[in-house]
This record gives structure tokens, C-alpha cells and sequence, in this order.
């Protein structure tokens, strides 16, 4: 069954596959020195809903600490362009991930303002999500606008 959150106007949704979710559930930071991980979420706009299909996880090339993660674009980048090819040039980025070492996380400072730089530089709405040991926060943003969609239980 898919995970899905209402999503931005018109009664769109954002649709979360399971294994999407079991994934990015293997990498919360449960461990006290366990450090953030993260990648680019993958999918498919489908006229208002966006299908979240896959995700990029870190790469040897990503630095990773116990509060902070940043991505090798390169990397990421290339995995992105692969699915892009591989399922017919439909398969697209579609947000960000990665995770808090927080029960209940939520948005830094720092990630509000990356968030809304890609929010302002998409025509599309993108998505962003925080896996936490307990939850995940589920956050839209186009224009520079930001909205939390909902936090929940992790599906894991």
C-alpha cells in the first residue's frame, strides 16, 4: 500500500511507496554516535500528485556527522540520470531526504533556507523529508513557500 499525505491545492497527494519508506528507516540515527544520511528523492509527477518511487542513499563521497550531512551532488546526480534513462526519461527529482537524531524531527535553520533555494528554483512543488527514530516530518515547497504536510509514524 502506498503512504500518501495530502499534498499542496487541489486536493493533490503525495504518494510514498513502502519500500521507499523501509529504506529510508534502515537509516535512522538510533545509535548516539550514529550519524545523518540523506539523498534526493526520485519519482513521478502525475498531473497534481507526485509518486515517490525511489531514493539515492549516502555515498562514500558524502560527509556524514552526527548533526549534519552534505551530499556529493555528483554522485547523487548520476544515480538520478541512470533512473531518469532506465524508466524512459518519466522518472525525475522530485526532493530531498535525510535524517535528525530526533524522536519527532523538524527543519533546521539551515534547511528551511536549502529548501526554500530549491523551492524557488522548481516550477513543480518539491518535496522534503526528515526520517527521525520515531517519525518523519513531511514537508512541500514552491516559490520559496513552505508546508508541512504531516509527520507520522515511520512505516518501517
Amino acid at each position: 500500500m502506498l503512504r500518501s499525505l495530502p499534498f499542496g491545492p487541489s486536493g493533490a497527494l503525495l504518494l510514498i511507496e513502502p519500500q521507499v519508506l523501509q529504506r529510508l528507516a534502515t537509516f535512522r540515527q538510533l545509535g548516539m554516535s550514529a550519524p545523518e544520511a540523506g539523498g534526493i528523492l526520485l519519482g513521478y509527477r502525475r498531473g497534481h500528485h507526485t509518486h515517490v518511487a525511489d531514493v539515492t542513499v549516502p555515498t562514500k563521497r558524502d560527509v556524514q556527522r552526527r548533526f549534519g550531512f552534505f551530499r556529493h551532488a555528483t554522485d547523487h546526480q548520476r544515480v538520478a540520470t541512470r533512473r531518469w534513462e532506465q524508466s524512459g526519461e518519466t522518472m525525475d527529482y522530485v526532493g530531498e531526504w535525510h535524517t535528525h537524531p530526533e524522536d519527532d524531527p523538524f527543519p533546521s535553520g539551515v534547511d528551511l533556507q536549502h529548501w526554500r533555494e530549491i523551492a524557488f528554483a522548481a516550477s513543480r512543488p518539491m518535496v522534503f523529508l526528515i526520517v527521525g527514530r520515531l517519525t518523519n516530518w513531511y514537508g512541500a515547497g514552491l516559490n520559496r513557500r513552505l508546508e508541512r504536510l504531516a509527520a507520522a509514524a515511520t512505516d518501517a
